[in-house]
C-alpha cells in the first residue's frame, strides 16, 4: 500500500448549489439538496515521485459512497484517481492495486421500453426474414411449371436418378404445359421422356399414372408407358411418369415446320383416329388382362398427339382422362376442363350430360378441329398452302378468353373456314364433310372416333393407287362409295 499527503483537501456541505475556494488548499463543496457531495484526488507517480494533478469537490458518484478513505484501485493508470466522503477524507490519498472493485455496486438500470421493443421483435424480425429468404431461394430455384417461356434457360438437369435400377440423366426440356414439363432423358442405350409434375399437381400425375396402368392399355397409337416415381421429400418432391419418347415431337410441333402430302396426312389421321377409337372402346378381357373400359380423354389436341418416325400417331398425356367402369362411378367429372380452344360448344356454356357418351362426343368435336389443322397443311390441294394456325387463331387470336370462345362457338355456331380449293379436291372434299360431322353443334349427331378412322381409311386405299394429282378423275367413284354410319363406336 501507498500513501501519499499532499498539500490540499475539500470539506463538504449540502446547503449550497456551488463549490467555491475558501482558504488556500482547501475548497468548500456545496452540492445540490438530492445530491451527494464528495472529495476526490488525482495524481501521477513519476518513478516514485508523486506528482498531483488535481484535488477538489466530486458530486454524487455511486463509486464514492460510504468510503471513508481515498483510494485508487485500478492496476497501473497514467492517472490515479480516488474518491471518498467527508471533510478532508482526501488529504491523504492511497493506491490499494489489490482491492477488487467498487464497495457498492452501481444499481441495475430499468430497460426502458424502446429497449424492451426492441429485444423482443429483433428475434421475431430475424426470424421472419430467414423464412422469407428460405421461401425466395425455394421459388428461384426452378422456374413454376406452366408459366414460364419455353425458350428460357431450364438450367441445370437435376442429377440423374434411376428407374428400376437402371441410371436415368435429364438431358432437355422439350415441352411445357399446364401440369409440368417433359423432359428428354437417357436410361441405359435409349432415350425417354420424363413428365415431372410439381407437388400442387400430385392428383394429375395419379390419374394419368393410374390410366396407363390399367388393362388394356398397350396399343400402337396409344403412349408406352415405363414407370411412374416420386421424388424429393418436403417441399422438393417431384412426380415424375416414363414413357416412350418421340424425337418428331408433338403433331402441333410438326405441323409448324412441315407441310403434308396427301398420303402423310391420310397416315397421321387414320392412326390418330385409331388410338382414339381404341381409348373410348370397351375391350373384353384378353391375353391374361382384365377388360378395358371406356376411357374419355377430355384433352384431345394436336399438342398430345405425338408423332413417331414414320409418322405414325400417338395419342397420349391422360391426366385429365376419366374412365367409365360398369356399375362404378366415373369419378371427377366436373366438366368444364380441357384447353379452352379445343372446348365444344356444351362445354363452354356448361350444358353437359354427365354420361359415358357425352364426354366421348366432346372428344370428337376437339378431333374436327386437329383435322382441321391436318388439312391445312396439306399440300395436296391446288392451291397455296398457309403458315400452321391454331383452330380460331384467325378468328379471335392466338390467347382468346372464354367469352370470346362462348361467343363465336356457342352463339354465332362459327368454325374454322374451310378454303375453296380443298372443296376441288376429292379426298380433302371428303375428309372435309368428316370434319364438319366431328365438331357438329348437336353432339348427338357427331361421329365416333371409329367412324372416322374406318372413313379415313377407305379415302385412303381408294387413293393409293394414284397421285394427289389425278384425284380429280375419281370424284364419281368416290362419291358413289356408301362411307361408314356415323355412329359405329358409341
Amino acid at each position: 500500500m501507498e500513501r501519499w499527503t499532499p498539500m490540499s483537501a475539500c470539506t463538504t456541505t449540502s446547503t449550497g448549489r456551488s463549490r467555491r475556494p475558501t482558504r488556500a488548499g482547501l475548497e468548500r463543496c456545496e452540492g445540490e439538496k438530492d445530491k451527494r457531495s464528495h472529495c476526490y484526488a488525482s495524481w501521477r507517480n513519476n518513478s516514485g515521485t508523486i506528482e498531483l494533478v488535481k484535488k477538489g469537490c466530486w458530486l454524487d458518484d455511486f463509486n464514492c459512497y460510504n468510503r471513508q478513505e481515498c483510494v485508487a484501485t485500478e492496476e497501473n493508470p497514467q492517472v490515479f484517481f480516488c474518491c471518498c466522503e467527508g471533510n478532508f477524507c482526501n488529504e491523504r490519498f492511497t493506491h490499494l492495486p489489490d482491492v477488487n472493485g467498487p464497495a457498492i455496486k452501481p444499481p441495475p438500470p430499468i430497460p426502458s421500453l424502446l429497449n424492451v421493443l426492441v429485444y423482443s421483435l429483433l428475434p421475431i424480425t430475424m426470424l421472419s426474414m430467414a423464412l422469407l429468404l428460405a421461401f425466395w431461394m425455394y421459388r428461384h430455384r426452378k422456374p413454376p411449371y406452366g408459366h414460364v417461356d419455353i425458350n428460357e434457360d431450364p438450367g441445370l438437369p437435376p442429377p440423374s436418378p434411376s428407374v428400376c435400377l437402371k441410371p436415368l440423366q435429364l438431358l432437355e426440356i422439350k415441352a411445357r404445359g399446364r401440369f409440368g414439363c417433359v423432359w428428354k432423358a437417357q436410361m441405359m442405350n435409349e432415350y425417354v421422356a420424363v413428365k415431372v409434375f410439381p407437388i400442387q399437381d400430385k392428383l394429375s400425375w395419379q390419374n394419368e399414372r393410374d390410366i396407363f396402368c390399367m388393362d388394356g392399355m398397350k396399343h400402337d397409337n396409344l403412349l408406352r408407358f415405363i414407370a411412374a416415381e416420386k421424388r424429393g421429400a418436403n417441399m422438393e418432391i417431384e412426380f415424375w411418369l416414363i414413357t416412350e419418347f418421340h424425337e418428331r415431337g408433338s403433331l402441333t410441333d410438326y405441323l409448324k415446320g412441315n407441310a403434308l402430302s396427301w398420303h402423310d396426312m391420310c397416315h397421321i389421321a387414320e392412326t390418330m383416329a385409331c388410338g382414339l377409337a381404341y381409348l373410348h372402346e370397351d375391350v373384353p378381357r384378353c391375353k391374361g388382362e382384365g377388360p378395358k373400359p371406356a376411357i374419355a380423354h377430355r384433352d384431345f389436341k394436336s399438342k398430345n398427339v405425338m408423332l413417331r418416325t414414320d409418322l405414325t400417331a400417338i395419342v397420349g398425356d391422360f391426366g385429365l382422362a376419366v374412365r367409365f367402369e360398369p356399375g362404378k362411378p366415373p369419378g371427377d367429372t366436373h366438366g368444364q376442363v380441357g384447353t379452352r380452344r379445343y372446348m365444344a360448344p356444351e362445354v363452354l356454356e356448361g350444358a353437359i350430360n354427365f354420361q359415358r357418351d357425352a364426354f366421348l362426343r366432346i372428344d370428337m368435336y376437339a378431333m374436327g378441329l386437329v383435322l382441321w389443322e391436318l388439312a391445312s397443311r396439306c399440300k395436296a390441294a391446288d392451291g397455296p398452302v398457309d403458315e400452321y394456325v391454331l383452330p380460331f387463331e384467325e378468328e379471335i387470336g392466338k390467347h382468346p378468353s372464354l367469352e370470346d370462345l362462348q361467343d363465336v362457338v356457342v352463339h354465332k355456331k362459327m368454325r374454322p373456314v374451310f378454303k375453296d380449293c380443298w372443296l376441288k379436291h376429292v379426298g380433302l372434299e371428303t375428309l372435309c364433310e368428316t370434319i364438319e360431322e366431328c365438331w357438329d353443334h348437336d353432339a348427338e349427331a357427331r361421329l365416333s372416333a371409329g367412324c372416322v378412322e374406318e372413313r379415313i381409311s377407305q379415302i385412303r386405299r381408294l387413293t393409293s393407287a394414284t397421285t394427289s394429282d389425278c384425284l380429280v378423275s375419281m370424284v364419281t367413284s368416290v362419291t358413289n362409295v356408301d362411307l361408314p354410319p356415323k355412329e359405329s363406336s358409341i
